[in-house]
């Protein structure tokens, strides 16, 4: 790309730093607009900018015209899949939700893995804008899955589903022959439709960050993003340096890494939800399939953490290990064994946190997301962008116990959360309650 746009590496390599920008930047302005006016249009429409992006990456032949594109490609595919977590957060009950998390950030976990894989084998073969017309092809199928098949699930929009939406808002395989569809909901189902909803504004996720439990959740994801950026950001040029791999073999070796956090939601996924049953079980709350379980008797917060706590620390360990065997330039079996291991531990941790936001947030899971990625992806550009140096100036060694050592100090954080987050959440329930009826005193005087 550096030779045909008549540019250098390293100024192609700030478009990464600015892709990673506009993502944690992109989904701030609509978040709040998916979770009130719902996730069906939100996801098509960043689907289509999305398509339409790449395409114009396929064809432009200038530096200034990547780095706009590329801004605009990563607003369309973060406000995508901000969208995707949220469906899991409506249509999942917190009993089930540890495993089904996973599955709805495997687009972010995955990805990273998959797509050297897949753009490596189309540059090794053809040409790199042959990797653009592929996302623009594949953003093409799946808008029109999306206007086929998948309907809304906003609880502001569809309650509990017992709701239908507009029609210009149903799948075309429902539209089509149905009877004009009710907006009255089901009376037996009316008591779980959230409150109305205010008009959405960018700032729903500042306010909701600085609550205090949730910004010490988010900061832990920040920290275990940046291990995970700066780890991916760096394996390319150290699979050059040290094994002399052209871009199809370096691509090969990301497969440890996607198997790792597929393999998370078998595990970590089905122990965090046995976890969460145990819990309901001591505290006397009876788990019903498919129905949402009460979370002021049960100490959620405990029931997640317990499980994520040790895989902290256990991914700060393997990725020092990793970090190691690849400083000594060991049999390639070492490097990829524990990158099968940084990415299982990094994906399952990731995925149960952000289920610890929504279920701290379940009304606006949205919002609540938008804030854990406007950080993570900012602290992550900056991971990406001074890894490499500072692995030139330190060695990829010491560059792996560094980020243990971040970690480490900062840990007390979560176990702030693990020990007294439960009473944080009731004193502010009981506040909130105690406001309301003061302003309904108001309103009946």
């Amino acid at each position: 790309m550096a030779s045909e746009l008549h540019s250098t590496s390293s100024k192609i390599n700030l478009t990464i730093t600015a892709f990673m920008i506009v993502q944690g930047v992109g989904p701030f302005l609509v978040a709040s607009f998916s979770d009130i006016y719902g996730r069906r249009v939100t996801s098509i429409a960043a689907l289509i900018v999305y398509l339409a992006v790449n395409i114009g990456l396929a064809l432009q032949s200038s530096y200034p015209a990547l780095m706009s594109l590329r801004c605009l490609q990563s607003f369309g595919s973060s406000t995508a899949s901000i969208v995707c977590t949220s469906v899991a957060a409506d249509l999942v009950p917190r009993a089930e939700r540890g495993r089904y998390m996973i599955y709805s950030t495997l687009g972010v976990t995955v990805g990273p893995a998959v797509g050297p894989i897949i753009g490596g084998i189309l540059t090794q073969f053809l040409n790199w804008r042959s990797t653009f017309w592929f996302l623009a092809i594949f953003a093409g199928v799946m808008t029109i899955f999306m206007l086929l098949f998948v309907p809304e699930t906003c609880r502001a929009v569809v309650g509990n589903g017992s709701v239908s939406p507009s029609r210009w808002n149903l799948p075309l395989v429902q539209c089509f022959g149905q009877r004009k569809p009710s907006n009255e909901p089901n009376p037996s189902e009316s008591g779980k439709l959230p409150p109305p909803p205010k008009r959405p504004t960018p700032l729903d996720s500042i306010k909701i960050s600085m609550e205090r439990e949730t910004f010490a959740i988010i900061l832990s994801t920040t920290l275990l993003y940046c291990e995970y950026t700066a780890v991916l950001s760096t394996l390319p040029s150290q699979l050059e340096e040290k094994y002399g791999f052209n871009p199809l073999q370096v691509g090969l070796c990301y497969i440890p890494y996607g198997i790792g956090s597929l393999s998370s939601r078998w595990t970590i996924g089905t122990l965090i939800d046995w976890n969460f049953r145990r819990f309901a079980k001591i505290h006397g709350v009876e788990i019903f399939k498919n129905q949402q379980s009460d979370l002021d008797s049960i100490p959620v917060e405990k029931a997640r953490l317990q499980i994520v706590i040790p895989l902290l620390y256990g991914s700060a360990a393997v990725i020092m290990g990793y970090d190691r065997v690849m400083n000594y330039r060991t049999n390639l079996a070492g490097p990829l064994v524990m990158l099968f291991f940084v990415s299982h531990l990094v994906a399952g941790a990731s995925s149960v946190l952000t289920a610890l936001l929504v279920d701290l947030h379940s009304y606006r899971p949205a919002t609540i997301n938008t804030a854990r990625n406007l950080s993570r992806c900012l602290a992550g550009a900056g991971a990406v962008a001074g890894a490499v140096p500072l692995i030139n100036v330190i060695g990829i060694g010491w560059f792996g116990t560094m980020i243990a050592f971040i970690w480490v100090p900062c840990s007390p954080i979560m176990w702030g959360v693990y020990f007294w987050g439960y009473d944080y959440r009731q004193r502010k329930v009981l506040s909130q309650n105690k406001s309301s009826e003061s302003s309904s005193d108001d309103e009946s005087s």
